[in-house]
Order: C-alpha cells, then structure tokens, then sequence
C-alpha cells in the first residue's frame, strides 16, 4: 500500500499542473488516477508516516451512526472536523472573540494570533460537548456523509438508508451492478459545511469476496488520502464481516489528486522513507452488526510506522 500511495505522491509532486484552490493556499494537481490494494495481504495503514488509527475508527463509526455533529469527535478526541465547525461558528452573528478570519493560515504566519487561535478554539470545544443548544447550532455540519448514507431525503419526503440497504442487496443480490452508496446530493451540497470528497463508492462480490471502489472527486494527498484508504478499507472488512464474505480489493479512483503547496517540504521527508511491511486488521468481536460496532471491537495489530510529520490543514 505504502508504495503505491509513494508513486501517487511522485507523479503529483513531479508532474503535476499548479492550480489555484477554494482555500487560497495553491496545489499541484493531476486528474483521474487509480490505485489497488489487495485486503488479503494486510491491512493499508500507512507506514512512511504514523497514521491515527484511532481517529479513522471513530471518523468511520461517526459516519455509520449517520451522525453529522461534532460532539460524538469530541466524546472521542477526535478533532477531524473541528476547523470546519469552528470557521461556520466565528462567520456567525453569535461570535463576539478576537476576530479569527483567515485562520488556517494566519495561525502558520502569528504566534501571537495562534494562541487567541487556540483559546477560542477551546472554548468552541467545550461549548459543544456541554450546552446543547449551542451544540445542536454550531457543531452541526449539514448533511455530509452520516445523513447521506443513512438518512438520504427523498422528494417524496421518506429517507433512504443506503448502509443497510446495499447490505440487503449483498446478500440477497450478489452480483447486482447496483451495489452503490452516494454522499454526493446536489441539493443538500451548498448547505454543507464541506461537501462530500470522497463521492460515491461501489461493492463487488466475487469468489465468496467483498471489493470496493471508491471515486473521490477532491483528494488531499498528503493529509487526506491516507485515512481515506484506511477508512475505506475499514469499511470494506465491516460490511463483508456483515455479509458473511471475505475481503477483496479496496479500489481508490481519484478525479482532481493534489498536493497543496504548503506541504512539499513534508512529502519530500515522507518520499525519503523506507517502507515497512503492513499490519493485520482484527475484529474483536466479529459477532457484533455493523451498527453495534464500538472502537474498541477494532483493532491493527503489528503497525510498525515512521513518526507523524505535521501539517497545517486547509480550510
């Protein structure tokens, strides 16, 4: 996995196009590219970098509730989603702190500016996990990925469970060509706090086993795209563990792949890296439905990884 992930960052760092972006930091891009990782022969957590497998657990979990809040993150120290809260929270007339506009680079360029960054940050935090209200209104993201897989709004006013009808369609109708969960909702996208990167992914069943192919639209290869395999593969392990399949292929199709300009230096350091051979993925509790799943029933056993390299995050 790690190599396949190291030749995506090369081409783009080598031959990728500078493109301006939302965010007003600047990438290097390519378009279409498509990566394979065979499940069989370990679990693709990344090892030229420590990757928090903790947080790709708890992201997934939040996802499979169909929970669009924060609150359930910060429950579980993960603070994934926080930037795109807290930029929602400070554009509002309820904001009354130090004016934080620009933030994710202003907190790079102002070690003064960086510290009011993180009092309000905090004080946005524990907001969140003690008044309710304030939670209900500012950690709310929209309609990303949990309400679109689990409680996709109808015309007619019903909702779709896509989760537990594609593992219907699994066992009932292996080798339908519909097997497909969208994020993607055209209506519900300029409502979002960030609409959906990683778009629409499809199942495959073939020889008793459970492929998956992701496309994502926008990818963040250096910060993003390693919880992204991760999170996916993840998923996949879950929904064969619930059809009584074994796992396949994880399928990773990318449109717009980029690095953003503020994070060469870190790719090269991570391209300097040996590569180590890859954990296993355990189900603790295999029993268990996909819907009861805790963090603690997963686990990776045998990681052996390079220390983190920091980044700042665009936002």
């Amino acid at each position: 996995m790690t190599k396949q992930y190291l030749e995506l960052a090369q081409k783009i760092r080598d031959e990728g196009v500078e493109k301006s972006d939302r965010t007003g930091t600047g990438t290097k891009s390519i378009f279409g590219y498509q990566m394979r990782f065979d499940l069989q022969k370990g679990f693709p957590l990344l090892t030229t970098k420590k990757t928090a497998f903790g947080l790709i657990k708890s992201e997934l979990l939040w996802f499979l509730k169909g929970d669009t809040n924060i609150r359930y993150l910060l429950e579980n120290n993960n603070h994934i989603w926080d930037e795109w809260a807290f930029e929602r929270y400070i554009k509002s007339s309820d904001y009354t702190g130090p004016d934080m506009s620009d933030f994710g680079r202003r907190v790079l360029e102002d070690e003064d500016f960086k510290i009011a960054y993180q009092e309000q940050m905090a004080l946005f935090r524990e907001k969140v996990l003690t008044d309710d209200a304030f939670s209900a209104q500012y950690g709310e993201l929209g309609n990303i990925y949990g309400s679109q897989w689990r409680h996709w709004k109808t015309s007619q006013g019903e909702t779709i469970d896509q989760i537990k009808d594609v593992i219907q369609m699994i066992k009932t109708q292996p080798d339908s060509r519909r097997l497909i969960v969208s994020a993607w909702n055209p209506e519900d996208v300029p409502h979002m706090a960030l609409p959906p990167c990683h778009t629409l992914f499809q199942f495959f069943v073939a020889d008793g086993k459970l492929s998956c192919q992701l496309y994502q639209r926008s990818a963040d290869v250096f910060l993003g795209v390693p919880f992204n395999i991760a999170s996916y593969a993840l998923l996949t392990h879950l929904i064969a563990n619930e059809t009584g399949l074994e796992v396949g292929d994880f399928v990773h199709t990318f449109g717009d792949a980029h690095l953003y300009l503020n994070h060469m230096d870190q790719i090269n350091e991570q391209l300097s890296r040996e590569t180590y051979e890859l954990p296993e993925l355990v189900l603790k509790a295999p029993e268990k439905s996909i819907f009861d799943m805790e963090k603690d029933d997963i686990i990776v056993k045998g990681y052996k990884s390079h220390p983190r390299i920091k980044a700042p995050i665009a936002v």
